[in-house]
């Protein structure tokens, strides 16, 4: 895993050991689904669904993550590949590091975004570009 990524995992674990800073329905697992969502927000695809390029963090997590966001956002922000593909390559390396520490019952985030980032990478390799998605009920158009 790349160093960059293992200090802000490193971190963010250290921070959340004490249960003082863990939220409600807190999951060690959520700290890599957040790292996750960070890099896929700093990478900016072209090829990502219009309504994920803005995956935010939750709030709760937001709230609890201590003192150490801006150099754990900066850290992620120096992450840089040349193309959108090894950027791809990275986040889908560091999801699949990343589920491979859990149980099944811990995964349901990173899966989540496992699901989307691979959708992407179809795309990629497909060579077309994302659907804008409908949100308008169908059986309320004319």
């Amino acid at each position: 895993m790349d160093k960059k990524i293992q200090k802000v995992l490193s971190i963010w674990h250290e921070h959340f050991k004490d249960e003082e800073n863990q939220y409600g329905e807190f999951e060690p697992s959520d700290i890599e689904y957040f790292v996750s969502c960070m890099l896929y927000n700093h990478f900016a695809f072209s090829k990502a669904l219009d309504t994920m390029k803005t995956i935010d963090l939750s709030y709760d997590f937001l709230s609890a993550c201590g003192d150490e966001y801006d150099e754990i956002k900066s850290s992620i922000e120096s992450i840089k590949f040349d193309t959108e593909e090894e950027s791809l390559a990275f986040l889908q390396k560091f999801i699949t590091e990343s589920r491979d520490k859990y149980r099944e019952s811990e995964l349901y985030l990173l899966n989540r975004i496992n699901y989307h980032v691979n959708a992407m990478a179809d795309r990629y390799e497909k060579g077309v570009n994302a659907t804008p998605i409908d949100f308008e009920n169908p059986l309320l158009r004319k």
